[in-house]
């Protein structure tokens, strides 16, 4: 194994790289607008909702329901604490803005936690399967948010 200077870098790698144009850079943020944070918790909350909905439809029980309907809020009530901590501007530059979202995910993840450890007490007749069920589809909606959100511009 032969060692490179640290400043050596791969010409093709150096080669490939362009920076945008201001008008190129235009160009990509109007096919790719930007998404709201508030938007996407909006979706996870109607997400939420319809599972505990279905779960409570598909077996019967009213306790499906609500126990997916918790697994949904355990997602949710976070995500929005998240959203609001990080929407907020800070004065600090990037290195502030960046230890604030490791700090309010940390939180994000602490608070989801405590709701699934406090599910057993608040829930009654808790079905762990429906809350699992209603935790991993609300926390999986964002990505399907991403993928199909409306005002990319697709390209032929």
């Amino acid at each position: 194994m032969t060692k490179m200077p640290a400043d050596y870098q791969d010409e093709d790698e150096v080669e490939d790289f362009k920076p945008l144009t201001a008008q190129e850079a235009s160009a990509w943020r109007a096919r790719f607008p930007q998404v709201s944070v508030w938007r996407m918790v909006a979706v996870q909350a109607v997400v939420g909702v319809i599972v505990a909905l279905l779960a409570w439809l598909v077996t019967g029980r009213a306790a499906a329901g609500w126990s997916a309907g918790y697994g949904a809020l355990s997602v949710v009530l976070p995500a929005a604490l998240f959203a609001r901590g990080v929407v907020r501007q800070r004065p600090g530059g990037a290195g502030a803005a960046m230890a604030g979202i490791f700090g309010w995910e940390l939180v994000k993840l602490v608070l989801c936690i405590a709701m699934l450890a406090a599910a057993p007490k608040l829930v009654p007749n808790l079905s762990w399967l429906a809350l699992l069920v209603g935790l991993i589809v609300v926390m999986k909606t964002y990505w399907i948010a991403l993928l199909v959100r409306s005002g990319v511009q697709k390209t032929d």
